[in-house]
């Protein structure tokens, strides 16, 4: 907060650039201390759709909020529950893999209850689903704990396949 996402907000306001939006700050964490990778003015994925699922008030509701300068008088509701996404990649990603390679266990009604699959570099054709980018799918679970979030999202993960899949084992690890 001291170090990089005040002072930005505090250069923005002194070059008189006001801000209305979702401001995403890509960070790394360095032997230095945290830097800035990027700034985004959009909802990044895979974070937003971590992030959002937990979000209890009407987004449309922030938005009109924030176009009127009115942020202050509503009320943003979170979910204790904890969030969870894992990405499956193309083989090959983030360098150079193949596109239109069949999916198998995509089921329109959720792989696991309390998951969501958000498509990213997918195309649907004659009633088959097909890999058409690196970061094919976020898929997302919500739970009481983090250990149960992590636990549907991987047995969502599970239930979905495509040639060359790849995927994180340790998301939400320490160890």
């Amino acid at each position: 907060m001291e170090t990089i996402f005040k002072p930005t907000i505090a250069a923005m306001e002194k070059e008189g650039r006001a801000f209305k939006g979702c401001l995403y700050f890509g960070l790394m964490m360095t032997p230095k201390g945290p830097k800035v990778i990027e700034y985004n003015a959009r909802f990044g994925d895979p974070e937003a759709q971590v992030v959002l699922p937990r979000l209890k008030t009407d987004i449309l509701d922030i938005i009109d909020a924030v176009i009127d300068e009115r942020l202050d008088e509503i009320d943003i509701e979170w979910s204790d529950d904890c969030s969870a996404c894992v990405v499956m990649a193309s083989g090959g990603y983030p360098e150079s893999y193949k596109k239109g390679i069949e999916m198998f266990g995509m089921d329109e009604n959720g792989q696991v209850e309390g998951a969501t699959v958000y498509h990213a570099g997918t195309k649907y054709s004659d009633g088959k689903f097909y890999t058409n980018g690196g970061r094919v799918l976020g898929v997302t679970a919500t739970g009481k704990t983090l250990d149960e979030a992590l636990e549907k999202a991987y047995a969502a993960v599970g239930k979905i396949s495509f040639d060359g899949a790849h995927y994180r084992h340790d998301i939400g690890r320490t160890k």
